[in-house]
């Protein structure tokens, strides 16, 4: 994934701009970058990497390095970027949000037909931003390049560009797969992915751009360039897990779209009879606890964290690039309350189950601290496929997903022909399905969220809805 922020502004906005991608930092974790537009200095550009920093502690001298009244900032969980393009209207940074499935085809497509050239990495790899560039580069205004863009790239594509005029151009992914809203006060004018970021700084929501729309920003505000498409596939997972939970997208808040979610988790539970003797309701912190808060408020069993995250000083766990990693900074944050876990039958909601590489882990580590049964709740879906608009898990393979290789060892390829009876819990494949993954992590009851459900917590018509890592379904 990944984040943007950008503001025009009547001051310095290198400022407002740092807070602002800072307020980012959930959505990416290997790459970080800020560009600014001065009148006397022209476009500069700094990008650090922020594996093992956070955003703030690399950039924390900017102020002193970077001065404009213009300035945009990412956070990248892929290529390094802002990139400073020199095109045929004039210099520009740039920076991207989503996924480029067809890279290979389009760069052959730009070198075949332009006789033009890429800068690579060691590995041979082309920057994603870089290639978008390119893109736009085809056509004779950079709206017309930006439509390009839209339609060629097989994916997602959200662009954020500081021209050497001082303004912005900022284009929403051609079927709003990732949020743009635009923020305004008295001293100018910014854009963002979370709208909580510039809510922080000042700012009011001015506008959110609708899919596809491209708007030009200054300090007094915005003017629509292209205007927006009526059809939308916004990503649903931005509310079950990576949005922030302060943020509204499409006016639904991700926070309270989490309790619902749990809510609705929770009286599914209670028609079937299977909340009679809970001692205590949690959340897979910390994505999984608002999703808890709202089941245990459903369905009136208190709500309780039973282990806690030590975060002052580990990353996130699923920042580091392998998997090894990933596990052993899990294990060193989970720090057990005995007092609740001991004899306690507990039930935990999770925000998904999309590999299940720590869930085994967590669930050993409650019954060793005393727990007397451990019920897992997912609050979406069985993941059946992997993303190919956002890349919000870092599954390379559908068969890294745990459902798969259940399937897989259920019934073998076959299986696959039965996505849609595994997914459902009324079905004889997929009561086989949460059988097999109860034993698996040794749960006394597993159930998911049903596609149903959780349109019905997130509040808009499914056809405006993507569910690609659920159904398949584009």
């Amino acid at each position: 994934m990944g984040g943007f922020f950008g503001a025009v502004c009547k001051h310095d906005a290198v400022e407002d701009v740092f807070f602002g991608t800072d307020y980012h930092s959930h959505l990416g974790t290997r790459r970080g970058g800020m560009a600014a537009y001065d009148l006397d200095i022209g476009l500069q550009r700094e990008i650090h990497n922020i594996q093992n920093s956070p955003f703030r502690t690399k950039f924390d001298k900017i102020f002193e390095e970077m001065s404009g009244n213009a300035a945009i900032g990412c956070i990248s969980d892929s290529d390094p970027q802002p990139l400073l393009i020199r095109s045929n209207y004039g210099t520009y940074a740039i920076c991207v949000i989503g996924m480029i499935n067809n890279a290979n085809e389009l760069i052959e497509k730009y070198l075949s037909e332009s006789g033009g050239h890429f800068t690579t990495m060691t590995s041979g790899k082309i920057n994603g931003t870089e290639l978008v560039a390119a893109i736009i580069g085809r056509k004779d205004s950079l709206v017309e390049g930006i439509k390009l863009a839209q339609t060629a790239i097989d994916g997602s594509i959200s662009i954020m560009i500081l021209r050497d005029n001082g303004t912005m151009v900022v284009a929403r992914d051609r079927l709003g797969r990732t949020p743009v809203l635009i923020g305004k006060n008295e001293g100018g004018c910014c854009a963002s992915f979370e709208s909580f970021a510039y809510q922080k700084l000042g700012y009011e929501t001015e506008h959110e751009l609708g899919p596809g729309e491209i708007v030009e920003i200054d300090a007094e505000g915005y003017r629509t360039l292209a205007e927006a498409g009526s059809e939308m596939r916004i990503c649903s997972f931005l509310w079950t897990y990576y949005g922030y939970s302060s943020s509204n997208y499409e006016g639904v808040n991700v926070e309270a779209m989490r309790y619902r979610d749990g809510g609705i988790l929770a009286e599914a539970d209670k028609e079937k009879g299977l909340l009679s003797d809970i001692d205590y309701v949690g959340g897979f912190p910390d994505s999984g606890t608002p999703h808890a808060i709202g089941y245990a408020n459903a369905c009136g069993v208190p709500f309780a964290r039973p282990y806690i995250k030590y975060t002052p000083t580990w990353a996130r766990s699923f920042t580091p690039a392998k998997q090894v990693d990933r596990n052993r900074v899990a294990k060193m944050k989970q720090i057990p309350i005995k007092e609740l876990i001991e004899n306690k039958k507990l039930l935990f909601v999770d925000d998904s189950i999309v590999r299940g590489t720590q869930l085994k882990e967590t669930v050993d580590f409650l019954y060793e601290h005393g727990a007397k049964e451990v019920h897992m709740r997912s609050a979406c879906p069985p993941v059946m496929y992997c993303c190919k608009y956002l890349n919000f898990s870092r599954a390379n393979s559908e068969m890294d997903l745990i459902t798969r290789r259940i399937i897989m060892e259920l019934e073998g390829e076959e299986g696959f022909n039965h996505i849609d009876e595994y997914s459902d819990a009324n079905t004889e494949r997929g009561k086989k399905l949460r059988t097999a993954l109860c034993e698996k992590f040794h749960f006394d009851s597993l159930e998911f969220q049903t596609l149903d459900g959780i349109i019905k917590a997130i509040g808009l018509p499914e056809c405006k809805l993507c569910t690609y890592c659920w159904t398949g379904k584009e």
